[in-house]
């Protein structure tokens, strides 16, 4: 769908706006039955990851009208996730970041 990629680049730019580090999506379409694209990117601080959190639930409401269907994680546990249904929003401390290793999970989905 390609309102979804839509989203997905849209919350990729805000991330980029706060200084996110090392944004990227995962295209998940063919791969995945519960979502169409990841969104994964990483936070320099626990202050950085709940601004970037909040920036992109106020900048994709603003924009899309949407809030997302869940809000997991939070600064304290170093990884936050924004479900907005075909598209999750991973948002971690580099340190978690690399130890889930979520784009080499997910290897076989295309970056975009």
């Amino acid at each position: 769908m390609e309102d979804s990629l839509a989203l997905a680049r849209f919350c990729r730019d805000v991330a980029l706006d706060g200084k996110a580090i090392s944004p990227l999506i995962l295209d998940l379409r063919n791969l995945s039955a519960f979502t169409d694209f990841f969104l994964v990117c990483s936070a320099a601080s626990p202050p950085q990851l709940k601004a970037l959190a909040a920036s992109l639930e106020r900048e994709v409401q603003k924009a899309h009208g949407l809030h997302p269907r869940s809000l997991q994680g939070s600064p304290a546990s170093h990884w936050v996730v924004l479900d907005y249904g075909t598209l999750l929003v991973h948002i971690f401390l580099e340190k978690e970041r690399a130890h889930y290793e979520l784009e080499h999970l997910w290897g076989d989905a295309p970056i975009l």
